[in-house]
C-alpha cells in the first residue's frame, strides 16, 4: 500500500510539473498561415508567407507565453533583403523577439501596444527562418498578433498575417496554464467574466508609421500599413 501511494504521489507531481512548464516551440503544434494574405506583388519567383503556431500556452500566474513566428519563401528565387515585423494588440504584448529590434512607440501601428522588427536580409528559395517571441497575454482580454513581411525599407508589404487572435472559449482559471488556439476570440478567465471589455480598435485596417515599420494599406483587402498615427496632444 505504501509503495502504491508513493507511486501515485510521484505520478501526480510529474503531471503538475508538466502542466506548469511554460509554452515552448515543441508544444505549439504545426504552423499555420491562418489570417494571412498577400499584399504588394513580390518579385518574380519569390513567394513569401508566415506561420504562427496553432496553439500556445499561457502561464496563469505570470501571464507569460512563447510564440514561434516563422517567415518562409516558397518561391524559386531568393527573396532579397526583407524584414519581418511582430506586432501585439490588446491583451497580447510582445516583450522580446530574439535577434530583433524594438519598434519605437511613436512608430507603432495605431491600436497596437508593442512590436519588433527583424532584419531577415535574404531568404533563399525554399528556406524559412523562425523567431522566438516572448510575450504576455492578459487572459481577461482579447489578444491579437500581426506578422507583416516587407522590403528592408518598409516601402512594400508582400505578406501580412493578422491581426489574428489567440484565445479560448473554455478558460482554465484553476489550471497552471491556459491553452489558446490561433484564430479564436478569447473568453476571459475568472468568475463573472461573461463579457470582454472592448479594447483596441474594432477594425482590422490599422495605419503604421512610415518611419519604423511602414505598413501599406491595401484598400478593400482589409490590410493595413503606411500612415503615422496622430501625435499625442500635450495637456
Amino acid at each position: 500500500m505504501t509503495a502504491i501511494a508513493g507511486s501515485l504521489v510521484a505520478a501526480s507531481f510529474s503531471a503538475v510539473a508538466v502542466l506548469a512548464v511554460p509554452a515552448v516551440a515543441g508544444d505549439q503544434g504545426p504552423g499555420s498561415s491562418k489570417g494571412g494574405k498577400s499584399v504588394d506583388k513580390a518579385p518574380a519567383g519569390v513567394k513569401l508567407s508566415t506561420l504562427l503556431p496553432e496553439t500556445i500556452s499561457v502561464d496563469n500566474g505570470s501571464k507569460e507565453t512563447v510564440i514561434t513566428a516563422t517567415v518562409k519563401n516558397d518561391g524559386t528565387k531568393e527573396s532579397g533583403a526583407i524584414r519581418l515585423l511582430v506586432v501585439g494588440f490588446d491583451g497580447l504584448t510582445v516583450k522580446n523577439v530574439e535577434g530583433c529590434s524594438q519598434i519605437a512607440e511613436k512608430d507603432l501601428p495605431e491600436g497596437s501596444n508593442s512590436g519588433f522588427s527583424c532584419a531577415v536580409d535574404n531568404l533563399a528559395a525554399g528556406a524559412s527562418k523562425s523567431y522566438a517571441v516572448d510575450a504576455t497575454f492578459d487572459l481577461g482580454r482579447t489578444g491579437k498578433i500581426c506578422l507583416p513581411v516587407q522590403t528592408a525599407d518598409g516601402s512594400k508589404t508582400f505578406w501580412q498575417q493578422g491581426p489574428v487572435p489567440f484565445g479560448t472559449t473554455n478558460p482554465s482559471p484553476n489550471a497552471p496554464a491556459t491553452p489558446l488556439l490561433l484564430g479564436t476570440d478569447n473568453t476571459p478567465v475568472g468568475p463573472g467574466g461573461d463579457k470582454l471589455a472592448d479594447t483596441g480598435l474594432e477594425r482590422n485596417v490599422l495605419p503604421l508609421s512610415a518611419a519604423g515599420a511602414a505598413l501599406l494599406a491595401a484598400g478593400a483587402a482589409g490590410l493595413w500599413w503606411s500612415q503615422r498615427r496622430p501625435d499625442r496632444q500635450e495637456g
